[in-house]
């Protein structure tokens, strides 16, 4: 009886809790798993906190430092903060991609998180330029041609993800993306722009003009190559779901 109480008892060893009445073999077994999860929990923290995701983390937290300055600006030298803030930013739209790419450090988050934080940064920020009256009049209009390119794209974007389809970033829409991020810079200047370079906001609403004239084009080439897997995936008479 004193054997088998000893047996029954139990033992604490490196991988755990372990009952003494385990052979060896089995306690080997926990150990190899204990470090085999060890590492995979490592990656995963290298993988969210890489200088990649961080770029992108920064222009997602650009978003309300931006939009404080253009809401409760006072002087110009928080139109070039602002603006500072936003160059920074958009900077980093681009190196994050690229150095995911040359180091190998992709991710499901980053490739999650990269074009929230781009709609995010341009969809307030023109909402705050209207608010300031740097956009007024008949330009409203050309930033609602591209917010609501933006809406249309990520929705189409969610749906053919769903079917496991991509469509690819075309030379033209990258383009685009240039020409709005200089023509909101311009704009974020504005008065204070003017004191340095007379007709600073002119320059930046004509450039928002011709960056509708491209987002409603670029929005049709995704729309076209979207709408056939819609078209041809979707079961005649399908009413689809309400959003949630």
């Amino acid at each position: 009886m004193a054997r088998r109480h000893d047996d029954m008892q139990a033992s604490f060893t490196p991988s755990g809790f372990t009952p003494s009445w385990v052979d060896a073999r089995a306690r080997a077994m926990f150990q190899s798993l204990a470090m085999v999860h060890a590492p995979s929990l490592t990656t995963r923290s290298r993988l969210i906190w890489n200088l990649p995701n961080l770029l992108t983390y920064g222009r997602v937290l650009a978003v309300p430092a931006v939009t404080a300055l253009l809401f409760w600006h006072t002087e110009n030298w928080m139109r070039w903060l602002a603006l500072a803030i936003f160059a920074a930013a958009a900077i980093t739209d681009y190196f994050d991609g690229y150095l995911a790419r040359a180091w190998q450090q992709q991710s499901t988050l980053g490739r999650m998180l990269d074009p929230i934080a781009d709609k995010l940064l341009v969809a307030a920020t023109l909402l705050m330029l209207v608010h300031a009256g740097t956009i007024q009049s008949w330009s409203i209009w050309a930033a609602i041609v591209i917010l609501c390119r933006e809406i249309l794209v990520s929705g189409l974007r969610e749906f053919l993800a769903e079917l496991r389809v991509s469509v690819p970033v075309t030379a033209l829409a990258k383009w685009k993306t240039t020409v709005q991020l200089v023509a909101i810079g311009f704009l974020i200047a504005g008065p204070a722009g003017e004191v340095v370079l007379p007709g600073t906001v002119s320059i930046g609403l004509w450039l928002l003009w011709i960056a509708a004239g491209l987002t409603i084009y670029t929005g049709w080439d995704y729309m076209q190559a979207g709408m056939k897997h819609v078209i041809d995936d979707a079961p005649f008479g399908d009413g689809g779901g309400s959003s949630p």
